[in-house]
Protein backbone atom coordinates (compact mmCIF):
# COMPACT_ATOMS: atom_id res chain seq x y z
CA UNK A 1 0.00 0.00 0.00
CA UNK A 2 1.30 3.05 -0.85
CA UNK A 3 1.38 6.28 1.99
CA UNK A 4 -1.47 8.91 1.56
CA UNK A 5 0.10 12.91 0.86
CA UNK A 6 -1.43 14.73 4.18
CA UNK A 7 -0.84 17.38 5.80
CA UNK A 8 2.25 18.54 7.79
CA UNK A 9 0.61 18.14 11.56
CA UNK A 10 -1.33 15.13 10.42
CA UNK A 11 1.77 12.93 8.26
CA UNK A 12 3.62 13.99 11.62
CA UNK A 13 1.26 12.53 13.84
CA UNK A 14 1.29 9.58 11.86
CA UNK A 15 4.92 9.15 11.63
CA UNK A 16 4.64 9.12 15.35
CA UNK A 17 1.35 6.67 16.01
CA UNK A 18 3.17 4.69 13.08
CA UNK A 19 6.74 3.85 15.70
CA UNK A 20 4.79 3.35 18.83
CA UNK A 21 2.79 0.84 17.08
CA UNK A 22 5.52 -0.74 15.16
CA UNK A 23 7.85 -0.37 18.47
CA UNK A 24 5.52 -2.52 20.79
CA UNK A 25 5.46 -5.10 17.63
CA UNK A 26 8.93 -5.29 17.30
CA UNK A 27 10.33 -5.52 20.92
CA UNK A 28 7.77 -8.57 21.39
CA UNK A 29 7.33 -10.62 24.13
CA UNK A 30 9.83 -10.56 27.07
CA UNK A 31 11.35 -13.49 28.34
CA UNK A 32 11.79 -12.55 31.71
CA UNK A 33 11.65 -9.90 34.18
CA UNK A 34 14.83 -8.32 33.59
CA UNK A 35 14.33 -8.19 29.46
CA UNK A 36 10.70 -6.65 30.41
CA UNK A 37 12.20 -4.05 32.40
CA UNK A 38 14.84 -3.27 29.66
CA UNK A 39 11.84 -3.69 27.34
CA UNK A 40 9.65 -1.12 29.25
CA UNK A 41 12.98 1.54 29.20
CA UNK A 42 13.82 0.86 25.43
CA UNK A 43 10.01 1.84 25.05
CA UNK A 44 10.16 4.71 27.13
CA UNK A 45 13.38 6.46 25.54
CA UNK A 46 10.86 6.20 21.98
CA UNK A 47 7.62 7.85 23.41
CA UNK A 48 6.84 12.01 23.21
CA UNK A 49 9.40 12.82 20.78
CA UNK A 50 8.64 14.75 17.65
CA UNK A 51 9.40 11.85 15.25
CA UNK A 52 11.03 14.04 12.79
CA UNK A 53 13.44 11.87 11.64
CA UNK A 54 10.50 8.97 11.11
CA UNK A 55 7.90 11.85 9.57
CA UNK A 56 11.29 12.28 6.81
CA UNK A 57 11.15 8.64 6.33
CA UNK A 58 7.32 8.64 5.27
CA UNK A 59 7.24 11.75 3.54
CA UNK A 60 10.76 11.02 1.16
CA UNK A 61 9.25 7.38 0.95
CA UNK A 62 5.50 9.11 -0.69
CA UNK A 63 7.67 11.28 -2.90
CA UNK A 64 8.95 7.95 -4.94
CA UNK A 65 6.51 5.77 -4.51
CA UNK A 66 7.82 3.38 -2.05
CA UNK A 67 5.12 1.34 0.27
CA UNK A 68 4.43 1.99 4.00
CA UNK A 69 5.26 -1.24 5.04
CA UNK A 70 8.81 -0.35 4.25
CA UNK A 71 8.03 3.43 5.40
CA UNK A 72 7.02 1.81 8.87
CA UNK A 73 10.31 -0.67 9.32
CA UNK A 74 12.91 2.11 8.26
CA UNK A 75 11.20 5.01 10.23
CA UNK A 76 11.08 2.83 13.32
CA UNK A 77 14.71 1.77 12.77
CA UNK A 78 16.15 5.47 12.73
CA UNK A 79 13.88 6.28 15.43
CA UNK A 80 15.43 3.81 17.54
CA UNK A 81 19.24 4.46 16.53
CA UNK A 82 18.21 7.76 17.86
CA UNK A 83 16.55 7.37 20.76
CA UNK A 84 19.99 5.00 21.78
CA UNK A 85 21.77 8.42 21.35
CA UNK A 86 19.88 9.94 23.04
CA UNK A 87 19.87 7.85 26.37
CA UNK A 88 23.46 7.91 25.85
CA UNK A 89 24.09 11.47 25.91
CA UNK A 90 21.98 12.18 28.71
CA UNK A 91 24.53 9.79 31.23
CA UNK A 92 26.63 11.29 33.55
CA UNK A 93 29.58 10.67 31.73
CA UNK A 94 28.37 13.09 28.68
CA UNK A 95 25.91 15.81 29.01
CA UNK A 96 24.84 14.33 32.81
CA UNK A 97 20.53 15.29 32.09
CA UNK A 98 17.84 14.86 34.07
CA UNK A 99 15.22 15.73 31.82
CA UNK A 100 14.16 14.70 28.41
CA UNK A 101 11.04 15.07 26.84
CA UNK A 102 9.40 16.73 29.93
CA UNK A 103 10.76 13.48 31.94
CA UNK A 104 13.25 12.21 33.90
CA UNK A 105 15.74 10.49 31.54
CA UNK A 106 16.21 6.75 32.02
CA UNK A 107 19.39 6.62 34.02
CA UNK A 108 16.81 8.66 36.21
CA UNK A 109 13.93 6.67 36.35
CA UNK A 110 16.09 3.80 36.39
CA UNK A 111 20.10 3.51 36.67
CA UNK A 112 22.90 3.86 34.92
CA UNK A 113 23.40 0.11 33.86
CA UNK A 114 19.81 0.15 32.32
CA UNK A 115 20.06 3.53 30.66
CA UNK A 116 23.17 1.77 28.67
CA UNK A 117 21.64 -1.85 28.14
CA UNK A 118 18.50 -0.02 26.88
CA UNK A 119 20.54 2.21 24.10
CA UNK A 120 22.52 -0.49 22.96
CA UNK A 121 19.70 -2.81 22.42
CA UNK A 122 18.04 0.09 20.49
CA UNK A 123 20.90 0.33 18.51
CA UNK A 124 21.03 -3.04 17.48
CA UNK A 125 17.36 -3.14 16.69
CA UNK A 126 17.91 -0.55 14.76
CA UNK A 127 20.10 -1.77 12.32
CA UNK A 128 18.47 -5.21 12.74
CA UNK A 129 15.01 -3.80 11.17
CA UNK A 130 17.08 -2.52 8.25
CA UNK A 131 18.41 -5.82 7.55
CA UNK A 132 15.02 -6.85 6.52
CA UNK A 133 15.03 -8.41 3.21
CA UNK A 134 11.30 -6.70 2.80
CA UNK A 135 13.35 -3.58 2.50
CA UNK A 136 14.24 -2.49 -1.20
CA UNK A 137 17.78 -1.67 -1.41
CA UNK A 138 18.63 -2.52 1.90
CA UNK A 139 21.96 -2.76 2.04
CA UNK A 140 22.47 0.62 0.99
CA UNK A 141 20.14 1.45 3.87
CA UNK A 142 22.19 0.00 5.87
CA UNK A 143 25.49 1.26 5.06
CA UNK A 144 24.09 4.80 5.13
CA UNK A 145 22.67 4.30 8.45
CA UNK A 146 26.47 2.54 9.76
CA UNK A 147 27.96 5.85 8.31
CA UNK A 148 25.54 8.38 9.40
CA UNK A 149 25.56 7.01 13.16
CA UNK A 150 29.56 6.08 13.59
CA UNK A 151 32.75 7.56 14.00
CA UNK A 152 32.59 9.63 10.41
CA UNK A 153 28.44 11.23 11.57
CA UNK A 154 26.47 11.01 14.51
CA UNK A 155 29.11 9.68 17.51
CA UNK A 156 32.13 11.34 15.58
CA UNK A 157 29.99 14.52 15.84
CA UNK A 158 29.01 14.23 19.59
CA UNK A 159 33.00 13.01 20.34
CA UNK A 160 34.13 16.47 18.83
CA UNK A 161 31.68 18.16 20.70
CA UNK A 162 32.74 17.11 23.95
CA UNK A 163 36.34 18.01 23.62
CA UNK A 164 35.30 21.08 22.96
CA UNK A 165 34.15 21.69 26.01
CA UNK A 166 37.75 21.40 27.53
CA UNK A 167 39.57 22.80 24.39
CA UNK A 168 42.08 25.90 24.75
CA UNK A 169 39.92 27.99 22.12
CA UNK A 170 36.25 27.89 21.23
CA UNK A 171 35.23 26.13 18.32
CA UNK A 172 35.07 28.65 15.02
CA UNK A 173 31.51 28.66 12.79
CA UNK A 174 33.03 26.12 10.10
CA UNK A 175 33.74 23.72 13.29
CA UNK A 176 30.38 23.94 14.88
CA UNK A 177 29.15 23.29 11.81
CA UNK A 178 31.19 20.24 11.08
CA UNK A 179 29.77 19.16 14.69
CA UNK A 180 26.68 19.47 14.29
CA UNK A 181 26.61 18.31 10.27
CA UNK A 182 27.78 14.72 12.22
CA UNK A 183 25.76 15.25 15.89
CA UNK A 184 22.46 16.15 14.34
CA UNK A 185 22.55 16.64 10.57
CA UNK A 186 23.75 13.06 9.94
CA UNK A 187 20.51 10.95 10.62
CA UNK A 188 18.20 13.98 9.23
CA UNK A 189 20.36 13.55 5.99
CA UNK A 190 19.93 9.56 5.95
CA UNK A 191 16.41 9.80 7.26
CA UNK A 192 15.63 12.88 4.01
CA UNK A 193 17.14 10.48 1.73
CA UNK A 194 15.35 6.88 2.66
CA UNK A 195 12.98 7.64 0.10
CA UNK A 196 15.21 7.77 -2.89
CA UNK A 197 17.33 5.02 -1.67
CA UNK A 198 14.45 2.25 -1.56
CA UNK A 199 13.65 3.35 -5.13
CA UNK A 200 17.38 3.26 -6.42
CA UNK A 201 16.95 6.94 -7.14
CA UNK A 202 18.57 10.26 -7.36
CA UNK A 203 19.05 11.52 -3.83
CA UNK A 204 20.98 15.09 -4.53
CA UNK A 205 17.85 17.51 -4.08
CA UNK A 206 17.04 15.24 -0.96
CA UNK A 207 19.94 15.51 0.69
CA UNK A 208 20.57 18.86 0.22
CA UNK A 209 17.07 20.01 2.19
CA UNK A 210 18.53 17.07 4.83
CA UNK A 211 21.52 18.66 5.12
CA UNK A 212 20.35 22.23 5.38
CA UNK A 213 17.37 21.26 7.78
CA UNK A 214 19.85 19.39 10.67
CA UNK A 215 21.96 22.64 10.38
CA UNK A 216 18.75 24.24 10.51
CA UNK A 217 17.16 22.83 13.70
CA UNK A 218 20.71 22.58 15.51
CA UNK A 219 20.27 26.64 15.50
CA UNK A 220 17.00 26.35 16.78
CA UNK A 221 18.17 23.97 19.02
CA UNK A 222 20.96 26.91 20.26
CA UNK A 223 18.09 29.91 20.25
CA UNK A 224 15.61 27.22 22.80
CA UNK A 225 18.41 27.27 24.84
CA UNK A 226 18.56 30.67 25.33
CA UNK A 227 15.29 31.82 24.64
CA UNK A 228 13.37 28.75 25.97
CA UNK A 229 11.36 27.99 29.08
CA UNK A 230 11.93 24.19 30.71
CA UNK A 231 8.30 23.79 31.37
CA UNK A 232 7.80 24.02 27.62
CA UNK A 233 10.85 22.30 25.94
CA UNK A 234 10.87 19.53 27.91
CA UNK A 235 14.50 19.59 28.98
CA UNK A 236 17.11 21.92 30.80
CA UNK A 237 17.59 25.09 28.93
CA UNK A 238 20.69 27.74 29.03
CA UNK A 239 23.19 25.23 29.83
CA UNK A 240 25.39 26.01 26.78
CA UNK A 241 26.26 29.91 28.24
CA UNK A 242 26.28 28.21 31.46
CA UNK A 243 29.45 26.03 30.13
CA UNK A 244 31.19 28.61 28.20
CA UNK A 245 30.11 26.24 24.97
CA UNK A 246 30.37 27.90 21.32
CA UNK A 247 27.41 27.76 19.64
CA UNK A 248 25.84 29.61 16.70
CA UNK A 249 23.81 31.82 18.57
CA UNK A 250 27.29 32.82 21.08
CA UNK A 251 29.10 33.30 17.52
CA UNK A 252 26.68 35.44 15.20
CA UNK A 253 24.39 36.39 18.01
CA UNK A 254 20.54 35.47 18.45
CA UNK A 255 19.37 37.99 15.92
CA UNK A 256 21.97 36.76 13.05
CA UNK A 257 21.41 33.00 14.11
CA UNK A 258 17.72 33.08 13.01
CA UNK A 259 18.59 35.20 9.87
CA UNK A 260 20.93 32.13 9.27
CA UNK A 261 18.02 29.13 10.19
CA UNK A 262 15.80 31.17 7.95
CA UNK A 263 18.25 31.25 5.12
CA UNK A 264 19.17 27.21 5.64
CA UNK A 265 15.28 26.67 5.43
CA UNK A 266 14.70 28.69 2.03
CA UNK A 267 18.00 26.85 0.67
CA UNK A 268 16.08 23.57 1.80
CA UNK A 269 13.05 24.46 0.51
CA UNK A 270 14.60 25.35 -2.87
CA UNK A 271 16.41 21.82 -3.28
CA UNK A 272 12.62 20.14 -3.33
CA UNK A 273 11.81 21.90 -6.84
CA UNK A 274 12.34 18.81 -8.55
CA UNK A 275 9.69 17.39 -6.73
CA UNK A 276 6.84 20.76 -7.10
CA UNK A 277 3.91 21.04 -5.31
CA UNK A 278 3.79 17.39 -4.32
CA UNK A 279 6.51 18.06 -1.83
CA UNK A 280 4.77 21.21 0.23
CA UNK A 281 4.66 19.37 3.28
CA UNK A 282 8.43 18.73 3.23
CA UNK A 283 8.58 22.57 2.97
CA UNK A 284 6.37 22.82 6.22
CA UNK A 285 8.35 20.52 8.54
CA UNK A 286 11.58 22.87 7.40
CA UNK A 287 9.22 26.05 8.48
CA UNK A 288 8.08 24.35 11.67
CA UNK A 289 11.74 23.51 12.43
CA UNK A 290 12.98 27.03 12.94
CA UNK A 291 9.18 27.80 14.59
CA UNK A 292 8.97 25.20 16.93
CA UNK A 293 9.01 25.53 20.94
CA UNK A 294 10.33 22.23 21.83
Amino acid sequence: MLIEPLGFEAALRRAQGAVSEAAREAFGVPASMAQAELSEAMLYALEGGKALRAFLVYESARLHEQSEHSAREAALAVECIHAYSLIHDDLPCMDDDDLRRGKPTVHKKWNEHTAVLAGDALQAKGFELLASEDLPNAMKLLHGMAVASGHNGMVGGQMMDIAAETSAAPLSLDEIKAVQRGKTGALIRWSATAGPVMAWADCAGLETYGDRLGLAFQIADDILDVEGDVEVTGKAVGKDAGAGKATFVSLLGLDAAKRQAKDLVEEACEALSIYQDDAECLREAARFVISRRK
